[in-house]
């Protein structure tokens, strides 16, 4: 093949690329919204169950493209600002609409919430690259450090995103690789908010193709042959890296697939309570030596459950470990009764022998933040309890009869990286949810990879129990061993894999972000054109 005949198609694509940017940047206002808006929709298919990561990466570009044409105007940083608004609120409208399934729950008293949640909740999480799109603006120019710059921008309001108010780090942008476990391996080093940087440089640098000055596809070459080491490097990772199982050690996951609505109704309780000790009882070869519950399994206050009690004492006899999710009650100082959301530990015949309570609480769903001012509009928390959940005071290693020392985690306190971890280091985690809130949705699924990811950037395997699913035993790189679909009813049996060789994640953090962060502004501001900032 002749070189004109492979130019030709080069140089026409590019020029079409240069005619979609023009088109792009010159984009009124609305039509820039409206855009936004659409690349935000379309970028929530990169996140799981779908992995569409080219989405994310496109939809990343057409931002930037969007913002070099805001940035050029009287009114940059607002108009900027607006833009990344509508970019957020359409991928978190796409990425968590499920959300609106927990309030259908209980219809009567929080489906009329439903239209308020599915404004407010992506609409408040889309001030974030709302802001970052705005600073960006402020120092905004024609050269590729414009890159470097939004990127630094967006990756930080996505840290910012996993810490203020508690903290809800839900698809990230690093989730968008969930169809290549390889390139996950990468959080191993970074975590999550460095994988999340260097997607959004890869994504931003896209734009470049589509520029008219000399060389600029450079930056986008380079950072695709970045992300092939990237890859290279974690394919020899999961090919080399083999853990093995930690002897004597025989798992089984309990999901009874009960649905929410019918969990702790009284017409139920028995029913669900059968369930949970029959599937236990499933015989197997070999059978198991630690059983594990999902979240709040128990349809009761079980400590005060003399029969429940001694049935538990039957499934942790003979060197058996029974481990569950329960609602636990004390009897505070001033005789209120305060309810926690706990992690139990039975053994030795029915002993309870470890106690954990959930420290990251879900806001609206175990408490209600301004309850007062709430309240009087009419808002109430999902969990029918009185005052809400109390709050644990953090990470927790429990030790494990017969097993390796255990970190024990409750429904979403698997999201937040570099929280996860007590002292001592545990060698592997409890993660027990009760995914059912939100019904046969993508939930779940982007639930499944936040633990899978939390696997591989601390280097240790994660047994998941879930109510409805997904239930899973991943290994210490993130590879999912076995596990029991959404919707199924069943049981997970599965050897427990050993931790992997502590990593740099788990070493040092986000380090390797921060130092990222620094190098990407130095590059936005080393690389600006002299004398062609835009007005």
């Amino acid at each position: 093949m002749s070189n004109a005949a492979v130019a030709y198609p080069l140089a026409r694509l590019h020029q079409l690329l240069e005619r979609g940017a023009a088109w792009l940047g010159n984009a009124g206002p609305g039509r820039r919204l409206a855009i936004a808006l659409a690349a935000g929709l379309l970028s929530a298919l990169a996140f799981a169950p779908f992995g569409v990561f080219a989405l994310l990466l496109a939809a990343l570009a057409v931002l930037v493209l969007l913002i070099d044409g805001a940035a050029a105007g009287r009114h940059r940083y607002r108009d900027a600002m607006l833009t990344g608004w509508a970019f957020g609120f359409g991928q978190f409208l796409a990425g968590l609409y499920w959300v609106g399934y927990a309030f259908t729950v209980d219809p009567a008293g929080h489906a009329w919430q439903i239209p308020f949640v599915a404004v407010l909740l992506p609409g408040g999480l889309a001030v974030f690259p709302a802001a970052a799109c705005g600073v960006a603006a402020l120092g905004w120019h024609t050269g590729s450090g414009r890159i470097f710059l939004f990127a630094a921008c967006y990756a930080l309001a996505e840290w910012l995103r996993g810490h203020v108010l508690t903290g809800f780090p839900w698809n990230l942008s690093a989730y968008g690789w969930s169809a290549s476990t390889p390139m996950l391996q990468s959080t191993a080093v970074l975590g999550a908010y460095g994988l999340s940087l260097l997607t959004l440089l890869l994504g931003a640098s896209l734009a470049e193709c589509a520029s008219t000055r000399p060389r600029a596809w450079r930056l986008p070459a380079a950072l695709c042959a970045l992300f092939a080491c990237l890859w290279v490097g974690g394919a020899l990772r999961l090919a080399l890296v083999h853990p093995g199982d930690v002897p004597g050690v025989r798992l089984r996951l309990v999901q009874p697939n009960i649905p929410q609505a019918e969990k702790f109704g009284r017409a139920f309780r028995q029913r669900n309570w059968h369930r949970l000790v029959t599937l236990s009882r499933t015989p197997a070869s070999p059978m198991p030596t630690h059983i594990i519950w999902p979240e709040a399994a128990p349809p009761f206050l079980l400590t005060a459950h003399s029969p429940a009690l001694k049935q538990i004492a039957e499934l942790s006899q003979a060197n058996h470990v029974l481990m569950t999710g329960a609602v636990r009650a004390i009897i505070a100082p001033d005789d209120a009764i305060k309810f926690f959301n706990s992690f139990y530990v039975f053994a030795d015949g029915g002993q309870l022998i470890g106690t954990y309570d959930k420290f990251h609480l879900v806001p609206f769903g175990e408490y209600l933040p301004l309850a007062p001012l709430l309240h009087r509009l009419g808002v109430t928390k999902l969990v029918n309890m009185p005052d809400g959940f109390g709050e644990g005071p953090g990470p927790q290693t429990l030790a494990i009869p017969g097993a390796p020392l255990a970190g024990p985690l409750i429904c979403y306190e698997i999201i937040f990286p570099g929280e996860v971890i007590g002292t001592p280091r545990p060698e592997w985690l409890v993660n027990v949810t009760d995914d059912s809130w939100f019904g046969p949705s993508t939930g779940p699924y982007q639930h499944l990879l936040s633990a899978r990811v939390r696997a591989i950037e601390e280097g240790l395997p994660i047994a998941r129990a879930a109510n409805s699913g997904v239930s899973a035993v991943i290994d210490p790189l993130g590879r999912v061993v076995t596990q029991l679909g959404l919707g199924q009813m069943g049981i997970v049996d599965a050897d427990l894999p050993r931790a992997a060789p502590i990593t740099l994640f788990a070493r040092f953090g986000d380090i390797g972000f921060f130092l990222i962060l620094a190098g990407c502004g130095l590059f936005a501001f080393g690389r600006r054109p002299r004398g062609r900032r835009e007005a």
